[in-house]
């Protein structure tokens, strides 16, 4: 069953969502077992909320210090019955404040920005297409766009100038007005908002749930507040690699070094023309091992 919701996503971009159904048994096949790529449980974050789970690829090579700071919090059981206080459709849903206030944080010492990265040779990424003076494609499931591959014989590093862009399901932190002021709070978000790009540090990617996070009850405390019911919370929140090995889930996406990637890279492109976008790309995932416990 599985292996067919795939074929049926993966038809999905080649021939649009209204016809994948009718011609996923003679249109395409799944990708094979090697086009796949294996998510390092400790690039794993495990969001449990009382509407499902979602699943986060970490992203050091783009942020590490903000990784790093999501992995420290987690494991100290930080998120935790932490709600999510400013949900906006069609935009994002934020978490991490103590407080439900937008005024909390953690007691560790606010992030240095980390809205850029470099990227060397050794930095894993396929490029999806070229616009003039740039490339775009994904390191990784993270969509990214960065300086040509050609300018690093031109730097004193080696290395070009890289940075993610928010399309839905991008895990960027919340800040103040001040570019060094992340620490705890972060945002999933809900639909693509490529104006936040290179303002606002990406640390990963939702890679499953994305439909959790659309389904996160919206409000704003600044505004009309939460629903009178309340707002949606996460219940538990753990780095893959520290759950017992019948609690974790193994995650995998597919490689976007494979042929089959560069078909649906190619098929979307061209499906979408002179309108196409990174974040027309989706990448499939399967997701294997327990279930979610019970909110």
């Amino acid at each position: 069953m599985q292996q067919a919701i795939i074929t049926a996503l993966f038809v999905a971009v080649l021939t649009g969502p209204a016809l994948a159904q009718e011609t996923a048994s003679v249109s395409a096949t799944a990708p094979a077992l090697t086009d796949w790529r294996t998510v390092s449980p400790e690039n794993l974050l495990v969001i449990d909320t009382n509407r499902g789970r979602i699943l986060v690829e970490m992203a050091p090579e783009a942020a590490p210090l903000h990784v790093e700071r999501m992995r420290v919090l987690a494991r100290r059981a930080f998120f935790d019955g932490i709600v999510f206080h400013r949900v906006i459709d069609l935009f994002m849903a934020q978490t991490g404040d103590p407080l439900g206030n937008g005024e909390g944080q953690s007691p560790y010492p606010d992030l240095t920005a980390e809205f850029t990265f470099r990227r060397g040779p050794e930095t894993p990424f396929t490029p999806v297409a070229e616009p003039a003076g740039s490339m775009l494609g994904f390191m990784n499931s993270l969509p990214i766009q960065t300086q040509p591959t050609a300018m690093m014989a031109t730097t004193a590093d080696g290395k070009v100038h890289g940075w993610g862009t928010y399309c839905p399901g991008v895990a960027g932190m919340a800040r103040d007005d001040a570019p060094n002021s992340a620490n705890s709070q972060f945002f999933l978000m809900r639909q693509p908002y490529p104006a936040l790009d290179k303002r606002y540090t990406i640390w990963g990617r939702v890679v499953s749930g994305l439909d959790v996070v659309r389904a996160i009850k919206t409000g704003d405390p600044a505004n009309n507040g939460m629903v009178a019911s309340g707002p949606d919370i996460m219940t538990r929140v753990r780095v893959a690699s520290d759950l017992l090995l019948e609690e974790r889930p193994v995650v995998q996406v597919l490689d976007t070094a494979s042929a089959a990637f560069r078909t649906l890279a190619d098929a979307a492109r061209a499906n979408r023309g002179a309108d196409f976008s990174i974040c027309d790309i989706d990448l499939p995932v399967q997701v294997s091992g327990p279930a979610a416990p019970a909110a």
